[in-house]
């Protein structure tokens, strides 16, 4: 495949990379410039952190969206496009699969591993610079929405859910696979204990250290299954169901416009 065909970016502009920092990442500034710095080793870090694991679940995760032949897609905050090629094969020739991400380091990495893959389906994938609360499409465009570890990371989660109810087709689904924010003392303690000393220790060896302590912070300032729940009908949908999995480590939300 040639590179002009891959490489089919749709650039907004773009302010210059922030200055890093070592204060909270709050804005999405601040989150725009963390995921472009950890791009490069983003895939393999995911596959040392899980053992592999995050693509079983991420697999669930486009199951559970619907996506079938011939449909267009998205794959929201697509970041290097695990879920995007997992709907490309869905999806296959006939369909249409947009990654949108807010990081173009990402998006690069992503384009990169189309190039690499020699299945005929991943011609039906097109990369595209943007925001999630501020979609680029019209009413009622996309049969099915993916989102892979990103709702997570928006500041404005309301904003970003109204987006995806409106660019959904009337009966299609969201489905958003994240880290599952637990009430349960005792797992959440777990979960800490894992971030602190297995992910932060691992991403120190590729001196990532700040990026990744962040993720701690992220998941205790996330919402509860529930809250998700409540979140997917306030934006519009007509229903939801939260789904806990890898022993209420992971969570998915599905969503029915």
């Amino acid at each position: 495949m040639a590179l002009a065909t891959v490489l089919q970016f749709s650039f907004a502009p773009v302010a210059g990379p922030p200055t890093r920092r070592r204060q909270q990442i709050r804005s999405s500034a601040d989150r725009q410039a963390l995921f472009s710095r950890i791009a490069p080793v983003y895939d393999n870090l995911n596959d040392v952190l899980s053992l592999g694991q995050h693509r079983i679940w991420k697999r669930m995760a486009v199951n559970w969206s619907g996506a079938k032949e011939g449909n267009n897609v998205l794959d929201l905050c697509c970041g290097s496009g695990d879920l995007a090629f997992l709907l490309s094969q869905k999806v296959g020739l006939n369909g249409q699969v947009t990654g949108l991400d807010f990081s173009r380091e990402q998006l690069i990495v992503a384009s990169k591993r189309q190039q690499l893959r020699a299945k005929a389906c991943y011609c039906n994938l097109k990369w595209v610079e943007g925001d999630a609360v501020d979609l680029p499409y019209p009413d009622c465009y996309f049969d099915a929405i993916t989102i892979g570890y990103g709702l997570r990371n928006v500041v404005d989660k309301y904003k970003a859910m109204k987006e995806v109810y409106r660019v959904l087709k009337p009966g299609s689904k969201a489905s958003i696979l994240d880290f599952n924010k637990t009430t349960d003392e005792f797992r959440t303690s777990i979960q800490g204990w894992m971030i602190d000393n297995i992910v932060v220790p691992v991403a120190a060896g590729y001196g990532l250290t700040q990026e990744y302590r962040y993720l701690k912070s992220s998941i205790q300032e996330f919402l509860t299954g529930e809250e998700l729940e409540h979140l997917a009908l306030e934006s519009g949908f007509s229903s939801a169901k939260h789904y806990e999995i890898s022993g209420g480590l992971m969570g998915n939300l599905v969503a029915t416009r």
